[in-house]
């Protein structure tokens, strides 16, 4: 039974682990930290002090007593060793993927910040340089092993050029870590298939509290698994995860269509995401937008001068619309029916006429199109501002009376201002 689920923003992650408590540290103890940390580098260079007492959601701000940077997985687990080892009163460690967090989870003030984005390029023992893909006839799939303070989207491009690869779940931006997705959820339009991208992952590799690192998996220290996959880093730092892959399609038929009715656009959305086999859409989000803010929303990019949105058919719908977003996956063999199969498809929905608009694009473009929105948002000074955002799941039973109360109460008109997600999940994924 599908159920409607709501996001109000991006997935925004980030990678946690503490122990102890916050207690500065004079020099010397400092000098003799550094000597029991393995072969990482300890800094206290006030650029990366600076950069590790920020986060995404700009916010907070806490300054650590220094940043280590980790060649591999030993170097992460003697610093948490070390930290352990002072006991109660002792240090407070922090793992930072890419910042991307929004409330200073990520941040410790007096403690040591691990900087994980580059762990797995300066890993003397290479047991964390990048692996290839691997087929698995136990699994009948792909995997491969990645850092977890790899970003999603150089994983990506790894995998497809080794193999054509590629990861099934995705988030909307891909410029996340690995482990710092998989200690949340890891949700996109995806996800009511395949399901979140903690639940397409076969292993990990985890630097336990004490320092000790751990394998686990479904069978292998279950418990371990089970709760560092969406346990916000509090069982552990993530330092390896064995991600499942899958063939990667070439091209993507990118539809959006708008709604005024909110009823009938959940209905879609969830009718969409009960469909099974080849009969389906493989991406299936939407989103809330003023209808006179349309053009100037800040997903408005898809609507190009080649495929402008036509207001004259939305004069007399005011104030909140919807937008279903869906994309079909082809390539070659394929491309001769997705025509046939999109009509189908939509065949079966209650958008408002008129208002299908459609573009195709590699798939690699349309899984990194965050990004490019990003650029534009830099260029105009709009992306290193305070961001409060936040992630709700909202029941199907609920998903019209959070309408009435904030899209149309609380909100009102007033929604071109950021964005509004809107994810149908099925619960049993």
């Amino acid at each position: 039974m599908a159920r409607c689920l709501v996001f109000m923003v991006f997935q925004i992650y980030c990678l946690i682990s503490t122990v102890g408590l916050p207690l500065p540290l004079d020099p010397a103890e400092l000098l003799q930290l550094r000597g029991d940390v393995g072969g990482g580098r300890l800094s206290v260079d006030p650029a990366d002090l600076r950069e590790a007492s920020a986060d995404f959601g700009g916010f907070t701000h806490a300054e650590p007593l220094a940043v280590y940077h980790p060649r591999g997985a030993g170097d992460v687990a003697a610093l948490v060793r070390a930290a352990y080892s002072r006991g109660a009163g002792g240090l407070r460690v922090s793992a930072r993927g890419h910042g991307h967090s929004i409330s200073g989870q990520a941040q410790v003030p007096g403690g040591v910040v691990v900087d994980m984005s580059h762990g797995w390029r300066a890993d003397q023992d290479r047991k964390h340089a990048r692996a290839l893909p691997v087929y698995s006839p136990g699994l009948g799939g792909h995997y491969v092993d990645v850092w977890g303070g790899e970003l999603w989207i150089d994983v990506l491009n790894w995998t497809l050029a080794h193999g054509g690869l590629a990861p099934r779940s995705w988030t909307d931006y891909l410029y996340l870590s690995v482990g710092g997705t998989l200690s949340n959820a890891g949700i996109s339009g995806q996800a009511f298939h395949h399901g979140p991208q903690i639940s397409n992952v076969y292993e990990l590799d985890i630097v336990t509290g004490k320092g000790e690192t751990v394998t686990c998996s479904a069978t292998t220290n279950p418990d371990l698994f089970l709760g560092a996959l969406g346990g916000l880093g509090q069982f552990g730092i993530i330092t390896r995860a064995r991600i499942a892959l899958e063939p990667a399609p070439r091209k993507v038929r990118w539809i959006r269509a708008l709604y005024s009715n909110f009823t009938e656009f959940t209905a879609d959305q969830e009718r969409l995401i009960s469909q099974h086999g080849g009969r389906r859409f493989d991406y299936v989000e939407g989103f809330v937008v003023a209808a006179e803010g349309l053009i100037n929303n800040w997903r408005s990019s898809f609507f190009s001068p080649q495929n402008p949105v036509k207001l004259s058919s939305l004069k007399q719908h005011t104030g909140v619309l919807y937008c279903l977003e869906v994309t079909k996956n082809y390539d070659e063999s394929t491309a001769a029916t997705v025509d046939q199969e999109v009509d189908a498809l939509l065949g079966d929905l209650n958008f408002l006429p008129g208002t299908v608009f459609t573009t195709d694009l590699p798939y690699v473009d349309f899984l990194d199109r965050v990004h490019k929105a990003e650029l534009k948002l830099r260029g105009k000074g709009m992306w290193e501002v305070p961001h409060p955002w936040l992630n709700l799941f909202v029941p199907a039973s609920r998903i019209a009376d959070f309408d009435r109360a904030v899209f149309h109460g609380i909100l009102g008109s007033r929604t071109s201002g950021g964005p509004i997600l809107i994810y149908p999940m099925n619960k049993h994924k």
